[in-house]
């Protein structure tokens, strides 16, 4: 299968893959072989692959299981390693629809292999998956793991549960539609120009799960940390810092956008800060510095997790942002 060289995954794509293939008696070793990878390089989790290996290793392994349904098994590990992340993610939202706006991004935690985006459609809400490569909207195992990887996630997220009203697929229909059915529900449609799932538009008014104590006092010590010990700052500072806190996952972090969601225009918020002798860009950077440190220090989290977390598009621009503040890599950082 062809696609853009440049493309890349990182090795939490082939160690869900190599796992799901253990499970069901793959000859693993035999497998890392045939892709060219070594056992030890999977250690690290920040590396990067062509992605054209993953694309030929769904195929083999599904050759080699004999399993049709691998991309549903694939999913449902992602969905457990990804839960750490999901829960820093949501930690700072209180209704689903605010979890949306900060839902991981399969691009910039997985790699370049497509993206999951939300749409409305009437009394619903649509979760589309869009592939990079138009060539795999056709394969199967791709596109079962990125939608039950989304499903799973926001069927647990809310205190109230979010059941997949229809599901549509853009490969052809499979002659067991037992574990789909499982996954998904019994609304399946085939052959359909796009594989999406489709949810009841009220649920994004439905509220988050508030984790237990212990869990609450992991996630949000960043929170205590950069507010409630922070005596200095003032209660307009302190909003602005708890506002980036919840945007920076989103990506794409500006004033503009700090300023709608303290509903407030961009001069206002300019000129407050101005006020207290700063200004957005020192506060957002301040923020995105001690953030770091605090992710950093629990190994749960990977390189590109924390630099999602931060709003850093790629791994890359988040090391080079650390160096600068810190004057070592996150790596680096993260070792001593």
């Amino acid at each position: 299968m062809s696609s853009v060289p440049e493309w890349t995954v990182n090795s939490s794509a082939f160690k869900a893959l190599f796992q799901a293939a253990e499970a069901l008696d793959a000859n693993i070793d035999g497998l890392f072989v045939e892709a060219g990878i070594a056992k030890s390089d999977l250690d690290d989790a920040d590396c990067r692959y062509p992605v054209d290996i993953l694309f030929f290793l769904y195929d083999l392994v599904g050759e080699r299981t004999a399993a049709p349904d691998i991309g549903l098994y694939i999913g449902r590990i992602d969905y457990i390693n990804r839960l750490n992340l999901q829960l820093y993610a949501c930690s700072a939202c209180t209704t689903f629809r605010e979890y949306l706006n900060v839902m991981p991004s399969v691009l910039r935690i997985v790699g370049d292999i497509g993206e999951v985006n939300v749409r409305r459609e009437g009394e619903f809400i649509r979760l589309d998956w869009q592939p990079l490569a138009p060539e795999t909207a056709a394969q199967r195992y791709l596109t079962d793991s990125s939608l039950s990887v989304a499903a799973a996630i926001v069927n647990s997220v809310c205190v109230r549960p979010i059941p997949v009203r229809e599901a549509h697929f853009s490969y052809a229909e499979p002659a067991d539609l037992s574990l789909l059915k499982q996954q998904f529900g019994n609304n399946l449609l085939f052959n359909q120009p796009v594989s999406c799932l489709y949810l009841d538009r009220a649920c994004l008014d439905y509220a988050l799960i508030k984790l237990d104590a212990n869990w609450v006092q992991a996630l949000a010590q960043p929170i205590r940390y950069l507010f409630e010990d922070n005596s200095d700052s003032n209660d307009f500072i302190v909003a602005v810092r708890k506002t980036l806190l919840r945007l920076l996952p989103s990506g794409d972090m500006n004033i503009d956008k700090a300023a709608g969601a303290l509903n407030i225009s961009r001069r206002t918020l300019q000129r407050r800060l101005a006020e207290q002798g700063t200004q957005f860009l020192q506060v957002l950077q301040e923020l995105r510095a001690e953030l770091a440190i605090q992710y950093l220090s629990d190994e749960r989290l990977s390189i590109t997790d924390i630099a999602f977390l931060l709003g850093y598009m790629d791994q890359s621009s988040f090391s080079g942002a650390f160096r600068s503040w810190h004057g070592r890599s996150p790596r680096d950082y993260r070792k001593q």
